[in-house]
């Protein structure tokens, strides 16, 4: 009967307010990777003086109103944004294997006040570049651990829509983004852009102080008491907490514990001493790519990555007011704003869908969705049919909502064991990055080389075909299955039996 239970009486039931301060602050992560993907979007053409309208708005710094450059430098700026996320997803990993969920979210924040005030204060391409790479750094490995943290808090039978709360959050980045940059891309406001980041990440450490670590990672490598101790100040007093203590496998003798020692007693973040009966063992990277046991887990969580960069999403949020300017010189910008409301909209309404009908159900229909819109943004383009390309940039984006946007940050936490999580993780991530970086390097380069006129949407939707076909054949359903054994099927679960 429970699994009958409306949503919004299960939420009522399952969510606490510290669940869900604990939601809000450790998300702030990746609406950082959302806000820089999408910061230089907008004041493209003021910060590299194309447009120069010094007059209309200006800040009183003795720094440039401009950073000259060209179509080949400023993808650079854009993309080397990407390299400090591919760096920073892959000692993710391991940092919070190693060290816990809480302290890698904390250095994640370093790197974005850092990174933002290089940005805002940059006078040349250099200063730029490493601002941009240092951010990077943070955000690369916020979109490793976030997930991971949110899925070892969250209620259980929320999972799905919680884990898709990464993905809502990086949507409000780029939509918080495109607002500024609509409304500051004049003199050198840009810089307040820039700028607003590094405010945020501020705000993000000082919240960090009251966030506790993972019970999970907790029990599994210091106290399982402590553990316990936290998920039961997450869960509510009154709730039952057992079967999710038992999934944790951890040999302890806390079962007896009382209520009154069930009060969470240390301050947030606080380790005590390491449990020498905690299991310790954790898998890396290169173990995750070569064991057969991982194996399959990371080609899947892989495979949906790049489909997820390769399908061209990125080539909307970071080149797509100079994209659609020469079909829509007055409105491309506020276009763009509107297509990220729509974006963090259709994310936020779908995130249940993932737990109704199934992750793949869900990454399948996205894919499909986003190949039929390239098809007809590419013909809107070349044809001059104005709104046909507005309304495919529309649905496009709708589409990557609905599965391709919010699942593949859940699918590690559900393809391999709790030992392999941080390390399958920093393989899809760094899988992802990577994809990033060839869509923010390459695009402006091969539409050149295609003609321009949308062609080069094609390319994107022949991806679709290719990334949808294997998924299909490749990725098993999670939704629903109550182990890694039973993901992969009734054989792995027989052999392991007998």
């Amino acid at each position: 009967m429970a699994h009958d239970e409306p949503l919004y009486k299960s939420l009522i039931g399952d969510t606490t307010a510290y669940f869900t301060y604990l939601l809000l602050v450790a998300t702030l992560g990746p609406f950082q990777y959302g806000f820089h993907l999408a910061e230089l979007n907008a004041p493209q053409d003021v910060l590299t003086c194309k447009k120069h309208n010094f007059q209309q708005a200006a800040l009183s710094i003795s720094l440039p109103h401009c950073i000259s450059m060209n179509t080949t430098q400023f993808s650079v700026v854009t993309s080397i944004f990407t390299l400090g996320g591919l760096v920073g997803a892959l000692s993710a990993g391991p940092s919070c294997n190693r060290y816990g969920r809480l302290f890698t979210m904390r250095a994640t924040t370093i790197s974005f006040v850092l990174g933002s005030a290089l940005e805002t204060f940059a006078s040349n391409i250099p200063m730029l570049c490493f601002g941009r790479l240092v951010s990077g750094l943070g955000c690369g490995a916020a979109i490793v651990v976030v997930p991971i943290y949110i899925a070892e808090t969250a209620p259980p039978k929320e999972k799905g829509l919680f884990g898709a709360f990464t993905q809502v959050s990086i949507n409000m980045g780029i939509l918080v983004a495109q607002l500024l940059g609509y409304f500051l891309s004049k003199g050198n406001l840009w810089r307040i852009i820039l700028a607003s980041a590094g405010a945020i990440g501020l705000v993000h450490l000082l919240g960090l102080f009251l966030v506790p670590e993972s019970p999970k990672w907790l029990a599994e490598h210091k106290s399982p008491q402590h553990a316990r101790d936290i998920l039961r100040k997450i869960r509510g007093h009154k709730a039952d907490i057992d079967a999710e203590v038992k999934a944790w496998n951890i040999d302890s003798t806390q079962d007896d514990i009382s209520e009154e020692e069930a009060l969470l007693s240390a301050p947030p973040g606080s380790h005590p001493a390491p449990n020498p009966k905690a299991a310790t063992a954790s898998i890396g990277i290169w173990d995750a790519l070569i064991r057969p046991a991982y194996r399959p887990a990371t080609i899947a969580v892989v495979a949906v990555m790049f489909a997820q960069q390769l399908t061209g999403i990125n080539s909307i949020i970071m080149y797509s007011v100079s994209l659609l300017s020469s079909l829509l010189p007055t409105t491309a910008s506020l276009l763009i704003v509107a297509v990220s409301a729509l974006n963090l909209v259709v994310t936020t309404l779908c995130a249940p869908l993932s737990d109704k009908i199934g992750r793949k159900t869900c990454i399948l229909i996205s894919i499909a969705g986003i190949g039929t819109c390239s098809v007809l943004l590419a013909l809107g383009l070349f044809f001059g049919v104005k709104i046909l390309a507005a309304v495919a940039t529309l649905i496009f984006v709708a589409a990557f909502a609905v599965g391709l946007g919010p699942v593949p940050f859940i699918l590690a936490n559900e393809l391999v064991g709790p030992e392999a999580v941080g390390a399958t993780q920093s393989a899809a991530l760094a899988a992802n990055w990577i994809a990033t970086f060839l869509v923010s390097q390459f695009f402006p380069i091969v539409d050149k080389a295609l003609g321009g006129q949308g062609k080069v949407y094609f390319v994107f939707a022949g991806f679709a075909v290719l990334f949808g076909s294997f998924i299909a054949y490749w990725v098993p359903e999670t939704k629903g299955k109550s182990g890694v054994e039973e993901v992969w099927g009734r054989r792995e679960a027989r052999e392991r039996m007998e």
